[in-house]
């Protein structure tokens, strides 16, 4: 099985930024800012090991912001991010991994969802390499040294490139070597380890990632970064049966004997996930938001009712982080269509299918739902929100 070992560049000054401390060591939400990017890098079920590069003499810092993390001993960086590269890499080889993710230290926002994509398109057949990026929405200008226009400059396939930034481990450690040889304004110029995979000839994909993944340089883009918290909450919703021949779940019409009875779809699952995803902001319940006794609801699709919570949370600068849903009936089989609930689930979030988990269990034939009488679902919502 391939490895990934993320090595973690904390050996910058971060001159723009300003203050007391490195940026990297800078608190954010009152933990340093290396410690967010460290615990992002643990949740990544692809990274098999933990390195991280310091400037000498930053060791007491260090040692605060990863206390109580089980990592080994930090490697000193050089005179330049190219030389503090390649020392991490350096310190890799007794013990190498088959692929390194080089990230920067005051980059903390990073999803494990990306450095996934970032990993996956670096074992492609062919490739060398993967770098997460965002691609150029602006118009791009190029003046001259007085700021006149000189020409606009295409956008297409034009990237913002970011970390991670993913190679096959032996490949990056020869570039990197072969760049430590280079005079120091050819090495200037090489600003990116992508920049000194390009230079040995080696082949670098970009992968699309996500403007959340933004790196911290000045003290203003520290105060600008909003604290966030993580609220859970739950929703509960029971549909009994009628006649009909389907039942919607999570927006997935399955085959039944009969339907599920209500004033919209009565799909249950989403009602559950609409009250979870509301609760997690205070706002009230799917029945004051969509009266049944309005009857502008009367048999509209659900997907609606959990857009609109999913709506609210945004408009609060809250974002899902997992759904968790529950299923309680004898029948229909729901273990057949539980992949097309996650994505149908997922799509009409607007998150990855990886954040959510659709499950289903019975009551052992005791009660309504052991009476086939209906649909019990149980739904958890887990978001992050801006703390006030």
């Amino acid at each position: 099985m391939s490895t990934c070992t993320a090595l973690i560049v904390a050996a910058g000054r971060g001159s723009r930024f300003g203050g007391p401390l490195p940026k990297q060591y800078a608190l954010l939400a009152g933990r340093p800012v290396l410690r967010h990017t460290l615990e992002a890098y643990r949740t990544a079920p692809q990274i098999n090991r933990l390195r991280v590069v310091i400037a000498p003499g930053d060791e007491t810092h260090y040692q605060a912001a990863v206390y109580g993390l089980a990592l080994p001993p930090p490697v000193l960086g050089g005179s330049s991010r190219q030389q503090s590269v390649l020392n991490g890499l350096e310190a890799m080889a007794d013990d190498a991994p088959n692929f390194v993710a080089i990230h920067d230290a005051a980059r903390p926002f990073v999803r494990a969802v990306d450095i996934a994509a970032c990993l996956t398109a670096a074992c492609g057949p062919g490739v060398d390499g993967a770098v997460l990026g965002v691609a150029l929405a602006d118009t791009i200008k190029r003046s001259d040294d007085g700021g006149a226009i000189i020409e606009t400059v295409p956008r297409a396939r034009l990237w913002r490139a970011q970390t991670p930034q993913i190679f096959r481990y032996a490949a990056l450690l020869q570039a990197h070597r072969a760049a430590a040889a280079l005079g120091a304004s050819e090495a200037t110029a090489l600003t990116d380890d992508a920049a000194v995979a390009e230079r040995a000839g080696l082949k670098v994909v970009m992968v699309e990632g996500s403007e959340d993944n933004r790196k911290i340089t000045t003290a203003e883009d520290l105060a600008r970064t909003v604290a966030m918290e993580t609220r859970t909450a739950l929703g509960f919703d029971v549909h009994g049966f009628g006649p009909g021949n389907a039942v919607m779940l999570g927006g997935v019409a399955i085959p039944h004997t009969h339907k599920l009875a209500g004033h919209s779809d009565a799909d249950v699952a989403l009602h559950a996930l609409t009250d979870a995803v509301l609760g997690t902001i205070g706002a009230g319940d799917i029945g004051q938001h969509f009266p049944p006794s309005d009857p502008q609801w009367r048999g509209v699709s659900s997907d609606r009712f959990l857009q609109h919570a999913v709506g609210l949370l945004g408009a609060r600068g809250g974002r899902i982080v997992h759904l968790d849903l529950t299923l309680v009936c004898e029948a229909p089989r729901i273990g057949p269509h539980r992949e097309a609930m996650a994505g149908s689930i997922a799509r009409i979030a607007g998150i990855d299918v990886g954040r959510v988990s659709v499950k289903a269990t019975t009551t052992e034939g005791l009660g309504f739902t052991g009476r086939r009488e209906g649909i019990a679902a149980q739904a958890v919502a887990t978001v992050e929100i801006p703390r006030h």
